[in-house]
């Protein structure tokens, strides 16, 4: 009876496969779920601001105080409208690749990206135009640090999604299974539309 010959190359190397695939199945992606701990960690600094401009509005016996210029409407309701619309236009990015569009997610991303632009130049506008400064007084600081903070929220959520518009000029990195990129550039997107509405009721309409 012919004696069978076990390599012992090759069963450490099935035993090196079975252990990479234990491992990776033990370790689950949970980068969602971080990016969602970051998102209410963020929320809950604009919170204690938000928080913090309604304490000096219910305290002061004049708001805003006497001698503070009114705030334009059209401007910032313009934004505010264009804002709205580019999570509506950031979503049908998210659409598009989970049907294997690529091509109609870098459309629908670059058009999210200028309108985030477009908002952004809106409030160097509309700052340029202001008839008070930082120190004005204490409507004009909460003003310039809830706009400002916002502001640089909208830029990095500009950055992140031509940073996804860059990676997906390589063939395959976005499909309809992976496109974790998208889905977290979109999510962060959301999140500052949903600031800029509590912060222009705040603001502009209370």
């Amino acid at each position: 009876m012919q004696s069978q010959i076990i390599d012992p190359a090759k069963i450490e190397e099935n035993h090196h496969h079975a252990s990479v695939e234990s491992h990776h199945e033990a370790h689950p992606d949970h980068r969602l779920f971080g990016l969602v701990m970051f998102l209410i960690a963020e929320g809950m600094i604009f919170m204690g601001m938000f928080g913090a401009y309604l304490a000096f509005r219910s305290t002061l016996p004049v708001w805003p105080p006497a001698g503070t210029p009114e705030l334009e409407l059209l401007l910032p309701g313009v934004n505010t409208v264009n804002l709205i619309a580019s999570s509506f236009v950031m979503h049908n990015a998210d659409t598009a690749i989970k049907k294997n569009d690529a091509k109609g997610m870098r459309t629908w991303l670059a058009i999210t990206a200028a309108m985030g632009a477009i908002f952004l130049v809106g409030q160097v506008y509309e700052y340029t135009h202001l008839e008070f400064g930082l120190t004005t007084n204490l409507f004009a600081s909460t003003f310039y640090v809830l706009t400002g903070f916002h502001g640089l929220h909208v830029t990095i959520g500009v950055l992140a999604i031509l940073a996804v518009l860059w990676r997906s000029r390589t063939p395959g990195h976005y499909s309809n299974e992976k496109h974790f990129g998208i889905e977290a550039a979109e999510l962060y997107w959301h999140f500052v539309d949903v600031i800029w509405i509590i912060l222009f009721g705040l603001l502009y309409l209370l």
